[in-house]
C-alpha cells in the first residue's frame, strides 16, 4: 500500500447522505443512542491506511450500499457500521486480487443482495437487522460449523451464499411454494412468528443487544462475532417475554 496525503472528511458525505433523508441513525450498542459517525470511522480507517486511491474506492463502496439500503430498506431502524468496515478493511488488504479490485467486487454483490430481499423485489423484508447484526450468518454457520465457522459475516462466501438463496426465495414465492414468508398485512414479508413493527423490532433488539444476545455486535469496530448460541430460539423466547404480538397476515 502506497501512504500518501489524504483529504480530510472524505467520509462526512455518507453522514450527510443519511442527514439528507432524515434518518434518526440509532444504534444497538447500549452505550450510546447513536451511531458511530462515518466521519469518526474514517479516522479508525486512516490510521491502518493512507492510500488515497483505495480510501476514495473504499468511500465510493460504502456509499452505494449506503443508498442501496436507503433505497430497499427505506424502514429499517438501526444503522450501525463500524464492524462491517473494519471486516471490509481487513479482507481488501489481503486480497489476492489487489485491494480496489476486492471493493469492486464487495460492493457489487453487496448492492445485488440488499435490491435482492428489499422492497423492490418480491422478497420485501422490512429490515437489514438479520444480516447487518448477524443472525443470518450464525443460522448459516451452525449447519456446517467445520467448514464455515472461520469465514466472516461480511466474507463473500457469505455474500454468494445469500445470493442464491435469495434467489430460491424469490423462485419458490412465484411458485406460490413460500408458507413461511407470507405477505404481512403491512406489505412486508416476516419468517418470525412475532410482529416486527418498528417498535416492536426495536424494543427486541434493544433488549437483545443489552443482554449481549447479538450475533455481529456491529456498532464495535474490533467485534468478536458468535454463532453458537441458540439465537432463533431465544429470540422467540424473550419476544414472549417482552409481550410482542403475533404477526398479523
Amino acid at each position: 500500500m502506497k501512504h500518501n496525503l489524504t483529504p480530510n472528511n472524505l467520509f462526512l458525505c455518507l453522514d450527510e447522505i443519511l442527514a439528507q433523508q432524515s434518518i434518526n441513525p440509532l444504534t444497538l450498542n447500549p452505550q450510546k443512542s447513536l451511531i458511530t459517525s462515518f466521519a469518526e470511522l474514517e479516522n479508525l480507517i486512516t490510521a491502518t491506511t493512507t492510500d488515497i486511491q483505495f480510501l476514495m474506492a473504499l468511500q465510493e463502496t460504502l456509499e452505494l450500499i449506503l443508498r442501496a439500503q436507503l433505497q430497499n430498506f427505506p424502514e429499517n431502524i438501526f444503522w450501525d457500521f463500524d464492524f462491517m468496515v473494519s471486516s471490509i478493511l481487513r479482507q481488501a488488504l489481503v486480497a489476492d486480487e489487489g485491494a480496489v479490485a476486492f471493493l469492486e467486487t464487495f460492493s457489487h454483490k453487496m448492492v445485488l443482495l440488499i435490491e435482492l430481499f428489499g422492497i423492490r423485489k418480491e422478497i420485501r423484508f422490512r429490515y437489514v437487522h438479520d444480516f447487518m447484526y448477524g443472525f443470518d450468518w450464525a443460522r448459516w454457520v451452525q449447519k456446517d460449523p467445520e467448514t464455515r465457522a472461520h469465514s466472516e459475516p461480511f466474507s463473500l462466501v457469505f455474500l454468494d451464499y445469500l445470493l442464491v438463496k435469495g434467489e430460491q426465495i424469490l423462485q419458490r414465492i412465484s411458485h406460490g411454494q413460500m408458507t413461511s414468508y407470507k405477505l404481512c398485512s403491512t406489505g412486508f414479508r416476516n419468517p418470525f412468528d412475532f410482529s416486527r413493527e418498528p417498535e416492536d423490532e426495536r424494543r427486541l433488539l434493544i433488549y437483545l443487544a443489552s443482554e449481549q444476545l447479538i450475533p455481529v455486535a456491529t456498532w464495535n469496530w474490533n467485534a468478536r462475532p458468535v454463532w453458537n448460541k441458540p439465537f432463533q430460539e431465544m429470540r422467540q423466547q424473550i419476544a414472549l417475554k417482552l409481550n410482542i404480538q403475533p404477526q398479523r397476515h
